[in-house]
């Protein structure tokens, strides 16, 4: 079972809100930001360190999927 750390999870917000900020007067997050703010948040509340990839719905495993490709590009 593959997992996602909580620095990963951190990092990979962190890269698409700098590739993609907040926008409008509520300021809201773009979609990769939002999907996996949800489980960062959870993650938070219950203390884990570590989620398994299987438990996020698909937008936010679509997102950290395409910042871990992106990550080994550089």
């Amino acid at each position: 079972m593959l997992y996602i750390s909580i620095q990963e999870l951190e990092a990979a917000i962190n890269y698409w809100r700098s590739q993609r900020p907040a926008g409008g007067e509520e300021l809201r997050l773009c979609p990769e930001a939002a999907a996996l703010a949800k489980p960062y948040a959870l993650m938070i509340i219950q203390g884990s360190q570590r989620v398994p990839m299987d438990v996020l719905d698909d937008a936010a495993r679509i997102a950290i999927q395409n910042f871990q490709k992106i990550n080994q590009a550089t």
